[in-house]
């Protein structure tokens, strides 16, 4: 579903505009982490959003583009949107966190607001673009911004080529999904750990169950990981590639505000909720560092706050 060419496609079309973000090793866990808290949003999602509207043509482009967003995306889509001129609106929750509002807002974007569930900022999203002739960039059920999350595998291969397990938090499923077509764009043969909060187990549920499932609700300090369901181009890729996903891991909200303290207290890493799942995942033993371990950092739009004791 994914073509190896529309990832490698993908990594040149980023080239100069997203940054090639470091591996930072980290001895006292045995593991490296993706730093994709270094992008120029603070979040992975700069890679799907930008590929995503760069792939537009430029009379769909022209008018503007739309999306529905607990933040990251967001952010994204707005500053993707700044670099080729064009309007951004950004439906976010009324309970997004105010620093991905700002952040939305920083990159010019216009900020509406809609009840608290994706599916509340969807139905919004929809109707606008429908109304104003707006490009809808969805936040993860979309193959090329899941092209463009794939980037991130190739990097790790090309700084790791013996890289034998990828960590990887888990909201929409664009990320693992994206990490697992573009492992197998390069013919790794690491396996793939997805992260999830207790109170958004979707992934797992759905692998279980062998279809889509979508839960009635999530909480979690992890506001980018509570999604009610997977997409299903993620979850179709995540299938067809079955072999390459070793499991999916669930970490409670004590666990990952340590992991967020942890991060901060010893690796000076500004890294929200969501960005340090794999890192709480390791640390509690829900994942077991197997061969030479990667994980993913997705995001470090935090709220200081929770640096405090």
């Amino acid at each position: 579903m994914i073509a190896a060419e529309s990832v490698r496609e993908a990594a040149a079309g980023l080239r100069g505009v997203a940054v090639r973000t470091p591996l930072l090793h980290l001895p006292a866990l045995g593991v490296y982490l993706k730093l994709e808290s270094l992008q120029p949003v603070g979040a992975f999602k700069a890679r799907g959003a930008f590929t995503a509207v760069r792939r537009l043509s430029e009379a769909a482009r022209r008018p503007g583009v739309i999306t529905y967003s607990s933040g990251n995306h967001g952010q994204a889509v707005a500053w993707a949107a700044a670099r080729f001129g064009v309007r951004a609106v950004i439906v976010m929750p009324e309970t997004a966190p105010a620093v991905k509002v700002d952040g939305v807002k920083r990159w010019g974007g216009e900020v509406v607001f809609a009840g608290r569930t994706s599916a509340d900022r969807q139905t919004k999203a929809e109707a606008i673009a429908a109304g104003e002739g707006l490009a809808i960039v969805p936040p993860f059920n979309h193959l090329d911004v899941i092209a463009g999350q794939a980037t991130v595998a190739l990097e790790i291969v090309e700084d790791l080529p013996d890289v034998a397990t990828v960590v990887v938090p888990v909201g929409g499923g664009g990320l693992i999904s994206g990490v697992v077509a573009g492992l197998a764009a390069v013919e790794s043969r690491a396996r793939v750990w997805g992260v999830e909060p207790t109170g958004a187990p979707k992934l797992q549920r759905s692998l279980a169950a062998g279809r889509v499932e979508r839960l009635e609700r999530t909480a979690s300090l992890a506001d980018g990981l509570i999604t009610l369901t997977v997409g299903d181009l993620p979850f179709g890729i995540l299938q067809r590639h079955r072999d390459r996903v070793a499991g999916v891991a669930l970490v409670d909200d004590d666990s990952l505000r340590e992991a967020v303290r942890y991060l901060h207290r010893e690796c000076r890493l500004d890294v929200e909720p969501s960005g340090a799942a794999t890192t709480a995942a390791v640390r509690t033993g829900a994942v077991r560092p197997a061969g030479v371990t990667v994980l993913v950092v997705s995001g470090g739009n935090v709220d200081p706050k929770l640096f405090e004791d």
